[in-house]
């Protein structure tokens, strides 16, 4: 449990605050916008559904303060958006071995799972701002982007401006709560292993994306 967090000048706490706001809301756009223009979704679904939860808590159930409030309710929108491209693209990608009846079942279940736990999980650690679960699931949304790639073996719904914005965007807060919790061991490995990944996400998709022939930063 996070207790006594140390002083952090108020003018600090707001430009680290939106700035991690505006990064992964361009994380979020430029997700959309690949997703469009490739026919297919670009957040893995588990990842996916903890931000719709996670997002849905801190916005509605636990609200935070202002202006965390308000990135909030932005970032909800945004993953809605993705949400509808992963339920129209996503059956394509669906296990061949498993019958297209369980496609949606399958989603609301994980849905639903990962709101209980980031729910359940800030109440009994009695972390009502949402932290530990934060940096969990951008953790775990870190592995997975690779786990996509190398799934898909194609770059298809990501690029580099994606991998580099979602990296600054988790730059902000980790900066935010080590500035609050210096002595958060949990949180300083949640930080550095976040950052070893998304470099390793980073530099797979730039090679992936050069042996198909393109310019890695040609592709938005």
């Amino acid at each position: 449990m996070l207790q006594n967090p140390l002083h952090v000048d108020p003018t600090i706490d707001a430009i680290l605050k939106i700035g991690s706001g505006i990064f992964w809301s361009l994380t979020y756009l430029l997700i959309l916008r690949r997703g469009f223009l490739d026919k297919s979704y670009g957040m893995p679904v588990v990842a996916l559904c903890a931000n719709l939860s996670w997002e849905f808590i801190f916005s509605f159930v636990h609200p935070h303060s202002k202006p965390q409030l308000y990135i909030d309710y932005a970032w909800l929108a945004l993953d809605a958006g993705i949400l509808i491209q992963y339920l129209t693209y996503g059956r394509k990608e669906f296990p061949e071995h498993l019958p297209r009846v369980l496609f949606y079942p399958t989603f609301l279940l994980t849905l639903l799972l990962s709101f209980l736990f980031i729910l359940l999980l800030s109440r009994e650690f009695n972390d009502l701002n949402g932290v530990y679960a934060a940096f969990s699931q951008n953790l775990l949304m870190s592995i997975l982007f690779i786990h996509l790639l190398l799934r898909r073996n194609s770059y298809v719904g990501q690029s580099l401006y994606i991998a580099l914005c979602k990296m600054i965007g988790t730059v902000f807060p980790s900066l935010l709560l080590y500035l609050y919790f210096p002595d958060s061991y949990f949180l300083i490995l949640l930080y550095v292993s976040i950052f070893i990944f998304d470099m390793i996400y980073l530099l797979l998709l730039y090679f992936k994306i050069r042996a198909g022939g393109l310019s890695p930063w040609a592709r938005v």
